[in-house]
């Protein structure tokens, strides 16, 4: 395939995903030029996303849910739990918000999502240079912070990851808080998994 043909794809792809019809109660993402549909989430997912929301700090932080993000050079518009951006930055209206302004994004894993959430979108995040991305595992009951993000495409990682258990103060140094996660709930009956 030559490169004129791999920038047709690329735009057809994102032109498909961008008029694609969505059945009420399911979120769609754009992950890589692939299109991936998943159910609304739990409750659990959404106590956890309103907690988080709730401890950042309106006054100086953005904290938007549902927002598409454009990271067009992975083919990618994925759509993360929770955006942070500082106030006064990024644009006031439209669909898609450029990956180069955020500060932090955060992701509540589901009980289908464990594989995205710590392995394809962290490996997106970091390429499209998002300081801090935050994994919130109520499967495992730990958040992840990941910082530094470094390399490119595929291979983009980062550097730094520190892992704490609910109930303890997680510090997030880019938004200079200490997340309180003692009231964060936990999946029942679902099998522990591998990562991060």
């Amino acid at each position: 395939m030559t490169a004129v043909d791999d920038r047709r794809m690329t735009t057809g792809i994102v032109e498909i995903f961008e008029n694609l019809e969505v059945p009420e109660g399911f979120k769609v993402e754009l992950l890589r030029g692939e299109i991936v549909m998943m159910a609304g989430p739990d409750v659990i997912h959404n106590d956890i996303v309103e907690a988080i929301q709730d401890q950042i700090p309106r006054r100086r932080w953005r904290r938007l849910q549902t927002q598409d993000i454009a990271i067009l050079e992975q083919t990618s518009e994925p759509q993360p739990d929770l955006v942070v951006i500082e106030r006064g930055i990024g644009p006031d209206h439209g669909r898609l918000m450029p990956s180069e302004i955020i500060t932090m994004l955060v992701e509540v894993v589901s009980k289908t999502s464990v594989d995205r959430d710590y392995s394809v979108k962290r490996s997106i995040y970091a390429a499209a240079k998002v300081p801090a991305y935050l994994i919130i595992d109520p499967v495992m009951a730990q958040c992840v912070l990941l910082t530094e993000p470094t390399g490119n495409g595929d291979y983009a990682d980062y550097r730094r990851q520190r892992i704490t258990k609910f109930g303890d103060l997680t510090p997030l140094e880019p938004l200079e808080i200490e997340l309180d996660t003692s009231e964060f709930g936990t999946f029942a009956k679902v099998r522990p998994h591998r990562y991060p």
